[in-house]
């Protein structure tokens, strides 16, 4: 073959090799995770266990290294199928929004509304919110600027927006401005914040002024919520419609917690910043009651609503699944002191609210169905869902919300005390 020709063919290779670049490029295709089971720290090779494995993920040309688990030496469910599941609606996700706490929340009232003979409901987790940033405002305000201000809140939230506001269908408010199909809070709460903070800047303590201005704020973004609604032709405020349709029993509803800075079976407070109200409403028990009491309460057809630390190597969205891995603790050490170092250090904080759905038992561990409206679940296996095993939620869930009658052998501790 002439030289002529070959060098036709060598650049012919080098032009496709450049056009395959350019347009991988143009789709910002993220590069495949690349696994290693041995790690340089400083000039000495450290090779790791067989459940850990170090990752670099590549994503428009910047590195990411993280150590995490080799999920695929892990026994545990494979299918949703697999879990005695309470009624719950269909996974849905928060998006760009720091609302965990009432897409759990919702989601746990919606199962108490099947559950308790109500019917099937799908209620509007943005009315809630819409109402919350409203209060956060008051109290700001009321505060003379010392109280946290965030887009996160608690469980029990809910409930007491719902008593103060009432609760509309989903259908009935969406808190999305028409063409709008996602939730976007960042530069609304930004907003919101940066005003509050000229208030406090500035001495500006009049509150009704200051939560109208905030009120025009979220209806900006979220639009305004309605004051009636119509239901099987009858029109009804949001009061009427919790009061009348829902006929939710708000009182009934527990929170629980497991710290030593309270003394065990008395009530007090979360310590957490998004506990932004100090409620002193929750329940404090030892950590194998209260992690007995989730399984008892599921097991018994309860769903249960928990909060706690999704921010750890042991928790894979790809993988669809949340454990403690030895490197960081063995299962036999996990206990209530344990347990209360992390929350101390600040390795367990109160990062995300999910909704338990169903339980089951593989091997030797009790697994959890979890939903949970978190990006990382809706693009992980089980589409939105999560499956938590038994020493994950010992370790690292630090709250949860259920129902009285799934836990009234411990309510009754709380009487002789």
């Amino acid at each position: 073959m002439s030289k002529k020709i070959w060098k036709l063919i060598f650049l012919l290779l080098v032009s496709f090799s450049l056009v395959w670049s350019v347009a991988c490029k143009s789709e910002k295709k993220e590069a495949p995770v690349v696994e290693k089971k041995i790690i340089q720290i400083g000039d000495r090779e450290i090779q790791l266990q067989d459940e850990a494995i170090y990752k670099t993920r590549e994503f428009e040309g910047q590195k990411r290294e993280y150590l995490t688990l080799d999920f695929s030496k892990i026994d545990h469910p494979t299918s949703v199928s697999e879990f005695q599941q309470v009624f719950h609606q269909p996974p849905i996700r928060q998006y760009r929004t720091g609302t965990c706490w009432c897409f759990a929340t919702t989601s746990f009232l919606e199962s108490e509304l099947k559950r308790l003979g109500r019917g099937e409901f799908k209620l509007s987790e943005m009315y809630t919110v819409y109402w919350e940033y409203v209060e956060k405002a008051r109290r700001f305000i009321r505060e003379k600027g010392n109280s946290f201000l965030g887009e996160g809140s608690e469980h029990n939230a809910v409930i007491a927006r719902m008593k103060q506001y009432g609760a509309v269908p989903e259908s009935a408010y969406t808190g999305l401005l028409p063409g709008k199909t996602e939730h976007d809070h960042a530069a609304m709460f930004n907003e919101i914040n940066n005003y509050l903070e000229f208030c406090k800047k500035n001495g500006y303590w009049d509150e009704d002024k200051a939560v109208d201005y905030v009120k025009l704020i979220l209806n900006k973004y979220m639009g305004e919520p309605p004051s009636t609604i119509e239901v099987n032709g009858q029109k009804m405020t949001p009061k009427e419609y919790l009061d009348k349709v829902l006929q939710l029993p708000l009182d009934d509803y527990v929170a629980f917690m497991s710290f030593k800075y309270l003394p065990f079976y008395t009530k007090g407070e979360y310590r957490a910043p998004d506990n932004w109200w100090h409620s002193q409403d929750y329940y404090n028990v030892p950590l194998d009651e209260f992690y007995q009491a989730i399984v008892n309460a599921l097991k018994k057809g309860y769903s249960v609503d928990l909060g706690g630390d999704v921010s750890e190597p042991g928790i894979s969205g790809e993988a669809g699944l949340a454990i403690i891995p030895t490197f960081d603790i063995l299962p036999s050490l996990i206990n209530q002191d344990s347990r209360e170092f992390r929350f101390y250090n600040h390795t367990s904080t109160d990062d995300h609210a999910i909704h338990a759905v169903g339980i089951t038992q593989k091997g030797d561990h009790t697994w959890f169905l979890i939903k949970d409206s978190g990006a990382g679940a809706h693009r992980g296996p089980y589409q939105g869902y999560v499956f938590y095993r038994d020493d994950y939620v010992r370790l690292k869930m630090l709250i949860f919300m259920v129902h009285k009658d799934a836990v009234t052998d411990l309510l009754q501790k709380f009487q002789t005390k």
